[in-house]
């Protein structure tokens, strides 16, 4: 029967015996395991920010009436003229319209769906922004600004004022911050908005967009959707626009095909929309792992060399503990627990070092333009990745120290003594 209490006590003694290299075998675990736990949290936290940056404003289904050429052209109806050579002049284009007909209807359907978190409209328009003598060409987007901030975030983009303050004024505008850069205007000031057909509206600017992205900021802004219906001379029921935000994404797709055949619009899920963002996110979350787990394996490598120094090291210690009736077993068992005592310990401060650390990183001061609501560098403390430090730490110096007890296990102590 193994005496685990004597086992434990000799390992004990062994590793305070030999302080310093108990102490370097410690810190190889605690700085590999340290370093992996600042590396990814790090890492995953700047990705997912990188991902919410355009995820958060981006509905998981957007749904339209895309305007495109009839399928059949006006030669198609004359079937004489099939092998002829025609010359046409003047065809105009079918009257079509950006509006989605029985928008409410729609709306109010999608939302009794149970996979469906919120559907809401907006009206998309093309306009001119007036200020003085500078006139610019822009995008006018009537939304419902509590609505908007619950689904999609609106309020970390607006970095002066509120959805609120927008919601609260019928003629205000929330402008793109390159807008208002470009016209010198400010909160509380007034820009004309002017229509393709020339109507000009005043509005007074009750907020600062800012998404980050200059091609959006220096053309974008948003208004109440009624007052997008008045800008635009249209009706209470005119709709260019239906996003929806889904519980699960994984559902966009399905969803988005469904919507296409029951209704005969154009829904476009996120990852088709975003396919290319998709292939870089996936790029930069393989190469962070990558990274981490390279970092734990060399770092696996070095506590197998520092655990095997120390068998050599105590080759007259294993002879002594042979000679004095410890069976091959029991000087295996001795030395595994040295090496999980070594595990437990580095593991520990590997994982109190690496929380240190990303805790010290989350304070720094990450000051951008391109990211307003951002206000220090990002970080993941998922537990996940805590686990798995320890885990490893575990793992490979058991690892480490089983390799070498074999060897430790079938020394002749007879040699050993004579060798020396």
């Amino acid at each position: 029967m193994i005496n685990w209490k004597v086992i434990l006590n000799i390992a004990k003694t062994h590793l305070l015996t030999k302080i310093k290299q108990t102490a370097i075998a410690a810190l190889g675990v605690t700085f590999g395991i340290g370093s992996y736990i600042t590396l990814v949290c790090f890492m995953t936290g700047l990705n997912t920010m990188l991902d919410d940056l355009i995820l958060n404003q981006t509905p998981h289904i957007h749904v339209y009436n895309e305007i495109e050429p009839s399928e059949k052209q006006p030669l198609d109806f004359y079937s004489n003229l099939e092998n002829t050579f025609s010359v046409i002049h003047s065809i105009k284009p079918k009257l079509s319209q950006k509006k989605i007909h029985n928008a409410l209807p729609i709306i109010n359907y999608l939302n009794q769906n149970k996979n469906v978190r919120g559907a809401i409209p907006q009206i998309k328009a093309t306009i001119f922004y007036i200020a003085g003598s500078i006139e610019l060409g822009g995008n006018l987007t009537g939304i419902q600004p509590i609505e908007e901030a619950a689904l999609f975030n609106l309020q970390d983009y607006v970095i002066e004022g509120s959805p609120t303050d927008l919601r609260n004024n019928e003629n205000g505008i929330l402008l793109g911050i390159g807008i208002a850069k470009k016209m010198s205007l400010e909160v509380g000031d007034r820009v004309q908005i002017s229509t393709i057909k020339g109507d000009l509206f005043p509005l007074k600017i009750v907020g600062l967009y800012q998404s980050g992205i200059s091609e959006i900021d220096n053309i974008q802004s948003f208004v109440n959707l009624k007052t997008t219906q008045k800008i635009l001379g249209e009706a209470e029921n005119y709709i260019t626009d239906i996003n929806i935000k889904l519980y699960n994404i994984e559902e966009a797709l399905p969803l988005s095909k469904k919507i296409e055949k029951q209704f005969n619009l154009t829904a476009i899920d996120i990852k088709t929309a975003n396919a290319q963002f998709e292939t870089g996110t996936t790029i930069r979350n393989l190469i962070t792992y990558a990274v981490s787990i390279t970092l734990l394996i060399v770092a696996g490598f070095g506590i197998y060399n520092i655990l095997n120094m120390l068998i050599y090291e105590k080759m007259n210690d294993i002879a002594i503990l042979k000679a004095t009736g410890f069976s091959g077993k029991d000087v295996q068992y001795i030395f595994m627990s040295q090496a999980m005592i070594i595990g437990f310990v580095g593991g520990i401060l590997g994982l109190l070092i690496g929380y240190g650390l990303t805790s010290l990183i989350s304070t720094i001061p990450f000051k951008t333009e391109a990211l307003p609501t951002v206000e220090t560098y990002p970080i993941n403390m998922n537990p996940i990745f805590f686990l798995i430090g320890f885990l490893f730490a575990m793992i490979s110096t058991f690892l480490a120290g089983y390799l070498p007890s074999i060897k430790a296990k079938k020394i002749d102590p007879v040699k050993i003594i004579r060798g020396q």
